[in-house]
C-alpha cells in the first residue's frame, strides 16, 4: 500500500490537467501516477471546489459597481451580459444526437452572466449542444429571477419617458423583454446602429471572458472524455478558478490565447438562430434608449 497522495498534490495534478489539453497518462507521467489516478484527482479537487466556492464566487456581488462599470462603457442600468459557449465532449452513450450542435460536433452548452470585468456572476452548465440557447436560457433560475424582478434590486431610472429597470444585454439568439436588451436586426438607421455599437461593445466582456476561461483552462478546449454527470462539474469548477484569477489580478499571457485558438480552430462555436418574438414593454424601453444614445441626453 502506497502512501495517500498529499492534498497539494491532488490539487497541482487537477489543475495541470484543467490547464493543458494533455492526456492523463501524460499527466500521470509528470507526476510520477497512474492515469486513474490523475482521473481520481481532477474529479476529487472539482468537486470540492462546486461544493465550497461556486456559491461564494460565481455570485451577483455588488450590483452598483457593475451598474457603474457598464454604464461608463456606455450602457446605462445594465447588471450583465449573457451568452452561452460549446464545449467539445466525447459521443455521449445515450441520447447522443441531442448533443450534436449546429457546427456538427458533439458539445454541452455553458450559458454564462459576466459583469463588467468578465468575471461570471451566474452560469448553468449541463444542456446539450443542440438546444437553443433561448430554451436554455429559459429554464433557468436566472430567467425566472429576471422575470418576476427578483434577481437584481428594483432600481429603475427614466429614459426619455420611459421607466426601465435594471436588463441584462444579450446577442439575436435571446427574447428582447423589459429587462433584457438585444441588437436590432436587419437594415439598421444611424440611430440603430449607434444603440447596436453601444450594446456589442459591452457584449464583447463576455465573449472575452470566455476567451480567457478556455485560454487558461484549455482542457476545455479538447474534447472531453468525463460523463455527462462530471463534465459540468469540471466546467463550474472551471468558472470558479476563472474567477479567482481575474479578481486576484493574475496575468493573461499572450501566447495562451493562440494556443487556445489553434486548439479551438476545430470546434467553431455554432451561429445561433436570432429570435423574433419580443415583448412590447421592451421594445418601447430599446426605442427610448436608441433615441437617448443619438440625442446625448443624460440619464437619471
Amino acid at each position: 500500500m502506497r502512501a495517500a497522495l498529499t492534498v497539494e498534490k491532488r490539487v497541482a495534478i487537477a489543475l495541470w490537467k484543467l490547464a493543458t489539453p494533455d492526456s492523463y497518462r501524460s499527466v500521470g507521467n509528470q507526476f510520477g501516477v497512474g492515469k486513474s489516478t490523475v482521473g481520481a484527482a481532477v474529479m476529487q479537487v472539482a468537486k470540492t471546489i462546486t461544493q465550497v466556492l461556486l456559491r461564494k464566487v460565481v455570485t451577483l456581488g455588488n450590483v452598483q459597481v457593475i451598474v457603474d462599470g457598464f454604464a461608463a462603457m456606455g450602457f446605462p442600468n445594465c447588471g450583465g451580459v449573457i451568452d452561452g459557449t460549446h464545449i467539445p465532449i466525447l459521443a455521449p452513450e445515450h441520447q447522443g444526437t441531442q448533443y450534436i450542435n449546429r457546427k456538427g460536433y458533439f458539445s454541452m452548452v455553458l450559458q454564462a452572466l459576466v459583469d463588467h470585468k468578465g468575471r461570471f456572476t451566474n452560469i448553468n452548465v449541463g444542456w446539450p449542444g443542440r438546444v437553443h440557447d433561448a430554451r436554455v436560457f429559459r429554464n433557468t433560475t436566472l430567467f425566472k429571477g429576471l422575470q418576476q424582478g427578483t434577481y437584481f434590486p428594483d432600481q429603475k431610472i427614466t429614459i426619455g419617458d420611459v421607466e426601465m429597470p435594471i436588463v441584462i444585454l444579450g446577442d439575436p439568439a435571446y427574447p428582447l423583454m423589459p429587462w433584457l436588451m438585444k441588437p436590432y436586426t436587419g437594415s439598421l438607421d444611424r440611430s440603430q446602429e449607434l444603440f447596436n455599437y453601444r450594446l456589442s461593445k459591452c457584449r464583447m466582456v463576455v465573449e472575452c471572458a470566455f476567451g480567457h476561461l478556455k485560454g487558461r483552462w484549455r482542457s476545455l478546449l479538447t474534447r472531453s472524455d468525463l460523463s455527462q454527470t462530471n463534465l459540468p462539474i469540471v466546467i463550474s469548477a472551471c468558472c470558479v478558478l476563472h474567477n479567482l484569477c481575474e479578481s486576484k489580478g493574475e496575468t493573461f499571457m499572450v501566447g495562451w490565447e493562440a494556443e487556445a485558438n489553434r486548439l479551438a480552430a476545430d470546434y467553431a462555436q455554432p451561429d445561433t438562430r436570432a429570435i423574433r418574438r419580443s415583448h412590447q414593454e421592451a421594445l418601447c424601453i430599446r426605442e427610448a434608449l436608441k433615441t437617448n444614445f443619438m440625442t446625448g441626453q443624460a440619464t437619471v
